[in-house]
């Protein structure tokens, strides 16, 4: 208890003391996310450091050799589970200890990062808590089987980058991670409000999410399609326009790989088939079915949903594309990744912060997901979708022909006069086609 009352002394009446020499340490952040915190030290070059857990209570020391410190650190949340405050102090006037004063017992991880187009050099140390990646994932929501009644049809959506990650920065400094996480977050009420569909918020605020982390939490819920939502940039500003991407095969291959090389360690499910008892044979085939089945249905669905985006707004291509992002590399469920502008363009930045704009963007992505599932409900889900919400263009012909059901069969079942539908109209899917 001596010790800390020491640094304590030190921080406050020595907050920033200017070193003639050594690294500087030019900003302390620190990011909260429900199952770690990330503290980021912005430093000025790479750093000699030493970490010490101790306990009674718990805290965690970081300690940084020959540098000056330019600010106060900042404090975590009262929300984070992790820490309970941030403090520092040097004793030689070169030296720095930090000290992390924690909630609950925790593991530590660290490293260091080079320069990258947001950043400088950064020294990142993670606090997590080690039952976290021990337990099993929460439980996706469970509906009751029987005759008439059959699981939803769950979504996950991703809204990409986030903490420490901005993404894309607009010219007018808008950050890549803020306007798609609103576009995701509107998507996801939207994708709530549907009968027989449900959404996962792969990234529920502000904080960073390791891509294939990403893929896992999606095949924790069992999600039966995986979206990923960002803006593009580019050096030249006059390029716009939406595109949408699958895995390419590139991409699947070099994935295929892996998942077979790692299945033996691997605790993930193929098509809800273990790996790890496979031989080499069957488990190629399992993987190789698996894949191309969810690459088909990614690449449908991505064609519904550019054909949502093209009514709203400029396509930058007109037909989808395909490249390795590693968020797409889900070999058993389908994964798109939707670009939905250009933050680089000044025009398109303003669009993007416009909450009608974020709006019309979501309610395209939902059109052509809701498009794709009404006539490709996954096994099992043939009763999910018994009722319809009318959008703009619906015809009650069209309807009928995507839930395979006659049209006077339609018109009876809801009482119907006439064929004339309006926008916002619920109607009742009938069962049998009638």
């Amino acid at each position: 208890m001596r010790i800390l009352k020491a640094l304590t002394l030190g921080l406050l009446l020595a907050p920033g003391i200017l070193l003639a020499q050594g690294v500087s340490v030019d900003n302390v952040r620190i990011w909260a996310a429900p199952d770690n915190t990330r503290i980021v030290f912005d430093v000025s070059a790479p750093v000699q450091y030493q970490l010490s857990l101790l306990e009674d209570p718990y805290r965690l020391v970081v300690d940084l050799r020959e540098v000056r410190v330019k600010r106060q650190p900042a404090q975590p949340a009262p929300t984070d589970k992790f820490l309970q405050r941030l403090r520092g102090a040097s004793d030689n006037g070169k030296d720095w200890r930090f000290v992390l004063d924690l909630k609950k017992y925790a593991q530590t991880k660290s490293f260091q990062l080079p320069p990258n187009e947001q950043y400088g050099h950064r020294l990142v140390v993670d606090v997590f808590n080690p039952e976290v990646e021990l337990s099993p994932p929460d439980a996706p929501l469970e509906v009751e089987q029987g005759p008439d009644r059959s699981r939803e049809i769950v979504i996950a959506v991703d809204a990409g980058h986030g903490g420490e990650d901005p993404g894309s920065i607009g010219p007018s400094g808008t950050y890549e991670k803020d306007v798609i996480y609103k576009v995701a977050d509107r998507l996801t009420a939207m994708i709530n409000r549907e009968p027989g569909m449900r959404a996962v918020m792969v990234r529920e605020g502000d904080y960073f999410i390791p891509l294939r982390k990403r893929i896992q939490k999606a095949r924790d819920h069992k999600a039966d399609l995986f979206i990923s939502i960002h803006a593009d940039a580019f050096r030249d500003r006059r390029v716009n326009g939406a595109s949408v991407y699958v895995l390419s095969q590139k991409g699947a291959s070099s994935e295929y790989a892996r998942w077979l090389a790692a299945r033996e360690n691997a605790s993930d499910l193929i098509g809800g088939v273990s790996l790890d008892d496979k031989d080499d044979v069957l488990a190629s085939v399992l993987l190789d079915l698996s894949q191309t089945a969810s690459l088909e249905e990614s690449i449908e669905i991505a064609e519904e949903v550019l054909g949502g985006l093209r009514e709203v707004g400029k396509l930058h291509k007109s037909r989808v594309e395909a490249a390795g992002f590693a968020v797409l590399k889900s070999p058993d469920i389908p994964s798109i990744l939707v670009e939905t502008a250009y933050l680089s363009n000044p025009a398109e930045e303003k669009k993007l912060r416009n909450p009608e704009q974020q709006q019309k963007i979501a309610a395209s992505i939902m059109k052509g997901v809701r498009n794709y599932f009404r006539s490709n409900r996954p096994e099992g889900m043939q009763l999910a979708l018994r009722k319809h919400v009318i959008t703009k263009g619906d015809t009650l012909s069209e309807i009928a022909e995507s839930y395979q059901v006659s049209v006077q069969h339609l018109r009876e079942y809801n009482n119907l006069k006439n064929d004339v539908v309006r926008t916002g109209q619920v109607l009742e899917i009938p069962t049998s086609g009638g």
